[in-house]
């Protein structure tokens, strides 16, 4: 009976997620509506920089060109131990989705006014995967008002804490 689990977690299945890295500037910059789950395509040496952090996703958003989503703007640094074969850091990579969610996503963008941009970069089973999100510009209002919000809980968070020692 301890043969079948053995080999559940030999072969990796369900190994979780390793994050790496996040765009926490949209979620200031930016409503998020929905969310959604690519891979991307890339080469061996990018995969290698990835592996040691060497990512960067403020600026980059994703655009949908000929049926197909690009993602512009990813900065992954070169790695260090590549040859002359080495990648170009700011090229644009495809994304891999589903006909249906590229058609959705393009509609949307069309439609509302919209953008798609990446969340997070991070590792799943092995395979690169980024989580892009369907965003709606803030106004600067909005940004207050978060702001004063976050603010607001910090304070009673702390308020709590004090309470709590005493």
């Amino acid at each position: 009976m301890t043969i079948p689990i053995l080999r559940y977690l030999c072969y990796g299945v369900g190994m979780g997620e390793k994050l790496i890295c996040n765009n926490k500037k949209a979620y200031h910059d930016y409503f998020i509506e929905e969310k959604l789950e690519a891979g991307l395509v890339l080469q061996g040496t990018e995969v290698k920089s990835l592996r040691a952090g060497k990512a960067n996703l403020n600026d980059s958003f994703m655009l949908v060109r000929d049926g197909e989503a690009y993602l512009h703007n990813l900065n992954i640094s070169q790695y260090e131990f590549g040859n002359r074969q080495n990648h170009q850091p700011d090229r644009n990579r495809k994304l891999l989705l589903h006909r249906k969610e590229i058609d959705h996503l393009y509609s949307r963008i069309r439609e509302k006014g919209l953008s798609v941009i990446p969340l997070r970069l991070y590792f799943k089973d092995g395979l690169v995967k980024v989580e892009i999100g369907l965003a709606k510009g803030k106004k600067l209002y909005d940004k207050r008002e978060d702001m004063k919000t976050k603010d607001s809980q910090r304070e009673m968070s702390q308020a709590l804490k004090a309470r709590n020692r005493d």
